[in-house]
This record gives C-alpha cells, sequence and structure tokens, in this order.
C-alpha cells in the first residue's frame, strides 16, 4: 500500500527472513555487530504488530519495515538518503516525538494511519549511559485513543488526551445481530445483541473504534447458506465494511474477541476485561442513522447541532459525550426517570455548587498506571473527590448525588453505594493532600543571587520546586541551597576579580555574566580582543585571568571566542547540577509512589470522575433549559 517513491525504494532492500525486515547482507544489518538491532529484534517478537521506535542519542530511529511505515505515514526522510547498500533506516529528533505520534494517532487521515500501534524503547538515563552497552526498555505504547505518556510526570503542562478507542467485534445469531465493544485502556468490555443489521452500522458510524473483527458468522445467513451479495441479509453491513479495515475470526464471539485484543496489544494472557454491559430492561429504541443525522447529533454539512442547543455554550468536551452518548443509545425508563429528577433538582438549587472538574477515566487510568500522573493530574483527582464529598456535606445537595449513583453504575458498570463512595473518596483525597504541595512554590522558592542570572535558577528548580510537601524532600532541598550558594560564591570570587581587573586598564568594559539555556551552565562573557589585551599588559586581576579557559559545550567543543570559565566555576556547577538531578529524582519518585498508592482505589477515582461529569452535563442541561425558558 505503500506510493512514496522513497519508500518503494527502501521496499526494495528489504529481506523477509526476520521481523524486522533486515537484510544481514547490507550495510549495518548484523545482527552479531549491531547490539542495537538485537535488542530491537528481540522487542519486535513481543510486540509484532507494532512500528518500534529506539532511542538512539537525541534521535529516534526505526528499521526495516518499521523505517518503511515512518517514511510512508509520518512524513521522515531515511536516514542516508537513497544509498542502495545499507538497511533501511528513519527517524526524527527526540523533541518531535509527541508530534509525529499526534499527527498519526489523533489526525487518522487513512485507514492504515489509524490502525498503527507505536513502541517506543527508551535508553537508560545517567551513569550507566558512561558505559559502552546503552540498555533500553519498553517506555509505552501509543496508537489512536490511547496517548503516550512516558516523561509526563515529570513536565508542568496538561496531556490532551483523546476518547478512548474500543476493538469491536460483530457476530451474528438466530437472535440478530450482536456488538461487543472492548477497550484496551480500561480493561473493559460491553455486549449489545439482538440489534437490527441498520442498528450496527449505525453503532459503526458514531463510535471511534481502533479495529474492527468480523465473526465468521456473518458470511452465513439465517438458513446456514453463505450470503456475500451486495444487497439483502448481510447486504448493508457488507457495504459498510468494504470501505473499513477488517479482520475475520472465528470461535467464541467474546472470548476469541478478547485473545484478538491480547495479541493486538501485547498483553498477557491472564490479564482480565471487566464487563460494563447493563440490562437494556424496558427502554425506547434508538432512532434511524439518517434521523440522528437529519436533527443533528451526529456532525453534517449545513445542520446545526443539536447539542449546541441542548447545553449551556461552555459546556465541551466529557459532558457534551455523555449527552451525545444517552441520544444514540436512549437509557431504561427508570434511569431516563432519575436523570429527569436529578435535573429539575440541579435547576432549584439555591447554594454554592462545585467547579465540576471534569477528567476523563481513561486517562486517569493510563496515567496511574504508568506511574506518570504529574502533580497537575493528581491536584485534579483531588478535586473530583472532593466535589464528591462537598456535594455528599451539603444538605442542599445530597438527594442529588443519590439519583446520581444510579446513573453512574450504568455509565460505568461499578456497583457502588454512596457510603463506599465517600469513604473512598476520603482516603483518596487525604493521600494526596499528605505529598502534594497544593499552595505551589510558597514553602520552596526558587534559589536567586545577584551575579547569576535568575532565568537559570528558575529553569533547573521550577523542574520539581513546589510539587511535593517539603517534608518528604528536606535533604535534598538542603543540598540544593547549599550547592547553589556554593555556585554563587565561586561565580562571585573569580568573574568578579575578572572584571576588577579589566576595569583597570578599560574604562568603558563590556563584561557579563553568560547563562546559555542550550548547556544550561553559567560562564563569562567577555571580548575576545580585550582577554588577549589583559593577558598581555596585565592587572590586578592577572592571577583569575590566567584562570580562564574558553567554554566548552556537553560533546566538549568550544561555543565560541567570548565565553569563558574556569575549573572552580565547573566544578561547583557540576555539584549544583548533580545535587538538582537529585532533588529532581525524589520528586518523581514520590509522585511516582503516589500514583502506586492510588491504584487501589481506582475504581472509586473513576467512579467518582464520570459522577461528576454526569452532573455538569446535567446541570449545564437545566440551565440551558431555565435560559430557554425566560427567554
Amino acid at each position: 500500500m505503500c506510493k512514496k517513491p522513497s519508500t518503494v525504494h527502501l521496499i526494495e532492500r528489504l529481506d523477509y527472513s526476520n521481523l524486522l525486515g533486515m537484510d544481514c547482507n547490507l550495510k549495518n544489518g548484523s545482527l552479531k555487530e549491531e547490539i542495537l538491532y538485537l535488542e530491537m529484534l528481540q522487542f519486535k517478537s513481543k510486540f509484532p504488530r507494532q512500528i518500534l521506535l529506539g532511542r538512539v542519542g537525541d534521535f529516534y530511529e526505526a528499521v526495516g519495515i518499521d523505517a518503511c511505515i515512518l517514511v510512508e505515514y509520518a512524513g521522515s526522510n531515511p536516514f542516508g538518503g537513497l544509498r542502495t547498500d545499507s538497511i533501511p533506516r528513519a527517524g526524527f529528533p527526540v523533541v518531535n516525538l509527541q508530534q509525529t505520534l499526534d499527527d498519526l494517532t489523533h489526525n487518522s487521515y487513512s485507514v492504515v494511519s489509524a490502525a498503527i500501534q507505536w513502541c517506543i524503547v527508551e535508553e537508560v538515563q545517567g551513569p550507566a549511559q558512561a558505559q559502552s552497552t546503552k540498555r533500553r526498555f519498553v517506555s509505552g505504547h501509543a496508537h489512536p485513543g490511547n496517548p503516550y505518556v512516558y516523561g509526563l510526570v515529570g513536565v508542568d503542562h496538561d496531556l490532551d488526551f483523546p476518547e478512548p478507542m474500543s476493538v469491536v467485534g460483530i457476530s451474528h445469531s438466530a437472535r440478530g445481530y450482536c456488538i461487543n465493544m472492548v477497550l484496551e485502556i480500561m480493561k473493559t468490555y460491553s455486549s449489545e445483541d439482538c440489534l437490527t443489521e441498520e442498528a450496527v452500522v449505525t453503532k459503526l458510524r458514531t463510535c471511534r473504534y481502533h479495529h474492527l473483527f468480523l465473526h465468521t458468522s456473518l458470511s452465513r445467513n439465517s438458513r446456514g447458506t453463505s450470503s456475500r451479495g451486495k444487497f439483502g441479509e448481510g447486504g448493508l453491513l457488507r457495504g459498510e465494511c468494504r470501505s473499513r479495515h477488517f479482520e475475520w475470526f472465528d470461535g467464541n464471539p467474546i472470548s476469541d474477541l478478547f485473545v484478538k485484543v491480547k495479541e493486538l496489544y501485547g498483553l498477557d494472557h491472564d490479564v482480565m476485561f471487566r464487563n460494563v454491559t447493563v440490562s437494556s430492561g424496558n427502554r425506547a429504541q434508538p432512532l434511524t442513522l439518517g434521523t440522528f443525522t437529519q436533527i443533528g447529533v451526529i456532525p453534517t454539512d449545513g445542520i446545526p447541532s443539536l447539542l449546541e442547543v441542548l447545553l449551556l455554550p461552555h459546556c465541551t468536551g466529557l459532558p457534551v459525550l455523555y449527552v451525545r452518548d444517552l441520544l444514540l443509545n436512549p437509557p431504561s425508563y427508570e434511569i431516563a426517570s432519575k436523570i429527569q429528577a436529578t435535573c429539575k433538582l440541579l435547576s432549584s438549587v439555591t447554594c454554592s455548587i462545585p467547579e465540576f472538574t471534569c477528567v476523563s477515566s481513561a486517562k486517569i487510568v493510563k496515567l496511574l498506571e504508568w506511574k506518570e500522573a504529574n502533580h497537575i493530574e493528581l491536584c485534579r483527582i483531588k478535586n473530583v473527590v472532593d466535589e464528591i464529598l462537598h456535594m455528599h456535606r451539603t444538605p442542599e445537595l445530597q438527594e442529588i448525588v443519590e439519583h446520581l449513583i444510579g446513573l453512574t453504575w450504568v455509565a460505568t458498570g461499578l456497583e457502588i453505594d454512596l457510603k463506599t463512595l465517600v469513604a473512598g473518596c476520603e482516603i483518596a483525597s487525604g493521600k494526596i493532600d499528605k505529598i502534594i504541595s497544593l499552595d505551589g512554590n510558597k514553602d520552596q522558592k526558587v534559589s536567586s543571587f545577584t551575579a547569576i542570572p535568575d532565568e537559570f535558577f528558575e529553569d533547573m528548580e521550577s523542574e520539581w520546586k513546589g510539587r511535593v510537601k517539603a517534608i518528604h524532600i528536606n535533604d535534598v532541598l538542603t543540598s540544593v541551597d547549599e550547592a547553589a550558594k556554593a555556585l554563587h560564591l565561586a561565580v562571585t570570587e573569580v568573574f568578579a576579580a575578572v572584571v576588577f581587573g579589566l576595569k583597570a586598564f578599560v574604562r568603558n568594559h563590556n563584561v557579563e555574566i553568560f547563562y546559555c539555556r542550550e548547556q544550561k551552565a553559567v560562564w563569562f562573557k567577555i571580548p575576545y580582543h580585550w582577554y588577549l589585551s589583559t593577558l598581555s599588559i596585565g592587572s590586578p586581576g592577572e592571577e583569575h585571568i590566567e584562570q580562564l579557559k574558553y567554554a566548552v559545550d556537553s560533546k566538549g567543543r568550544k561555543v565560541g571566542d567570548e565565553l569563558f570559565t574556569t575549573g572552580m566555576v565547573e566544578d561547583a556547577l557540576s555539584r549544583y547540577h548533580e545535587a538538582n538531578a537529585k532533588a529532581k529524582a525524589r520528586v518523581l519518585e514520590r509522585l511516582r509512589g503516589l500514583s502506586a498508592e492510588l491504584q487501589s482505589h481506582i475504581n472509586i477515582i473513576v467512579f467518582s470522575s464520570t459522577l461528576v461529569v454526569i452532573t455538569k452535563a446535567l446541570y449545564a442541561h437545566g440551565e440551558r433549559g431555565n435560559g430557554f425558558f425566560l427567554q
């Protein structure tokens, strides 16, 4: 399916004797000599369906078949151009990783890019990198609806988490059509049977899925004979699937679909999926696909969106998806009555209400499972459970919470009563409050000294200060403060003496302490000709001037003729960076430890986040209705 000329040239050099597609006779193709590629082959054996990206210094690299996919669908250029004597290789700089993954997993412009899965292999950072052999590990996976989160625990920004995408399996029996949806990220599944062919097609068009599996029962009609016609029984569904990528499977429509999912994502065989199917009971039948389109439930050119009319203008994201799901999949009459009663109660509330912090349940599960929840996300989780506690403790809102329990059970498949929910929220809130610094940097000020640019300390220390409470990192805080003072003294002693020496023979000197953000270093900037003049003429600061040496980058290369440092300053700077790295590592350790603790309360947190989303959706719907009534 690859069409680009550069990709076609790469394909000609593939060899299909191994999973990577590497020709061992080409340059760099030996699996015995190239340890990196031997490791990649081992990883590929475990995740054969995924595109491997291996970290090599400042680049991510793919080889063989994966390199062809990267060139074709990610816009990467082949390493070494189109030379024919080496194996296919392609990649991109480390800084472009998230953008590349987003382009392919968030904006699935083609059937192929929508199905691509990524497996990212990182290098172990730290002292081990000084060794000749670098150790690597699988740091995460990414595919549409399931983004790459490795390293998020250490950043200071939010992650735009997409709506999770399911694996869909469709089968047929005497009872009608059945559609099973498995969410790998949540380890859940739901099942609907007794469906008409049009209902199945409608669900396919209105849900976002990652892979589609069709059961072999669909290739036979109700009489047990082959039914492959374009029209008639099975024709509508077959016509719909013809433009989609799908695979056939047989056996049990549910258990064998689980086998496919585990194989697809490289999951262990003992992984269990929780059934979140709720009995439909007595409920209204869903509308037809044509009706959904005409009334604006499904985005259609020229037709206003019904959802924009049903909710307040500022209500977006998860609450909108909840209301959309209600329209596409009508609840039972009993649940519908509870929704109506909850809307009426919310519309008549006179007390203060929470802000309703909406966080994706899939996002929470992913970040806690991978221990990558940063302080921002942990604070949001605390806001969610605290809002539940606030509503429970407010007399006017207690009845609303009781109504919402049933609605949330239907949405999540989790049977949690109010008493258990409140107790779980109190525990989760307490654990977060114990670790996370909720008042920011008030007790952890960034170092500041007159001789060194403030930007230097801000860049170095803002990566970890103010995220966990000082009581948990007192020792490393002290080490960083002491190292910062030592660096300041070294800079002051040497650089001040140099400036004093220059003043002895230069009236209008142009000397400054320079901060290089790329190298994370503080250097002495002095015009080159003045430096030479000082050495030849002599000055009161000659002793310190003679200690100056040219500044070099991390690879030992001279960075310019006007940037200098000394051994004393370099030693102080090295000790400061070491102390700073230990402090950051301690903070990340505490954050990951907290994520691990919260995993035991994951059902409570998921239930709480869903309850808050539902509350905001119904509140926005009720307020929108009140606005129309007043008009």
